[in-house]
């Protein structure tokens, strides 16, 4: 395996066409590190954990989806907007496309996680959210729908703080936030997809409530005592590749 991951060429607009166009706003990251063995058991054996100074890391990543449509046609009303929270890790594959593994993606809108299940083969799950912004505070509260005797979901307060700048290579922030391959397993074979967006406009932000159980809910556990990397972005504008088959 290389000893160091290209990570550059994945932010490069790349060949072929564009099947959807989305814009991803109030993006929020949080992150912990954990051990790759507490990882690798969730994570298809034909991937390799992605990792920052030894260290694998999980995410929980709350936003909205707006603007979405196929690149063929207009919107389709009220499927373009809605909210959506993901519980993800970083991956590669044999030392090189490093990317992104979702564990799940809650989002509230029941056509969207059908298509998504069926066209994109990803972990989807239908949920009640709201995002209300205040002059010194943004809530973000999102509990799935039909989970069984125990809630899923997350309640989180925050604010964004310092100034907005991109990310700068071999940094943990560009490491955690700068994805732009995805891996998904439908019908029994791994895919591989792309997105395309200008570097994200990152800047601090300080949790002022967190409380989730979605880790949990995909077999992980946050490192006891360990408060999160906090980092928020305001919006990019996204293009959408097709999935192929890897390999």
């Amino acid at each position: 395996m290389p000893t160091e991951i290209d990570r550059i060429a994945p932010a490069l607009r790349p060949p072929g066409r564009t099947v959807m166009f989305q814009r991803w706003a109030d993006l929020l990251f949080l992150h912990w590190p954990l051990p790759v063995e507490a990882i690798r058991p969730h994570v298809p054996e034909g991937l390799g954990i992605d990792t920052f100074g030894g260290r694998a890391y999980v995410g929980l990543v709350p936003f909205t989806m707006t603007g979405i449509r196929y690149a063929w046609a207009p919107p389709v009303p009220g499927t373009s907007r809605f909210h959506e929270v993901n519980v993800r890790t970083y991956v590669h594959r044999d030392g090189r496309d490093p990317g992104v593994w979702f564990f799940s993606l809650d989002a509230a809108n029941p056509l969207a996680v059908l298509m998504a299940r069926w066209a994109w083969g990803l972990p989807y799950h239908l949920a009640r959210m709201s995002l209300k912004i205040d002059p010194d505070r943004v809530e973000y509260r999102s509990g799935r729908v039909r989970t069984g005797p125990t809630p899923m979901g997350c309640d989180l307060a925050y604010w964004p703080e310092g100034t907005p700048s991109a990310a700068t290579p071999g940094t943990l922030e560009h490491f955690l936030a700068e994805r732009y391959i995805l891996y998904a397993f439908r019908r029994g074979t791994l895919y591989i997809g792309r997105v395309h967006h200008s570097p994200y406009p990152l800047q601090p932000a300080r949790v002022l409530r967190l409380e989730e159980n979605l880790l949990q809910a995909a077999g992980l556990s946050r490192p006891p005592g360990v408060d999160p990397i906090a980092h928020f972005a305001s919006e990019v504008r996204v293009r959408v590749y097709p999935l192929h088959p890897v390999g």
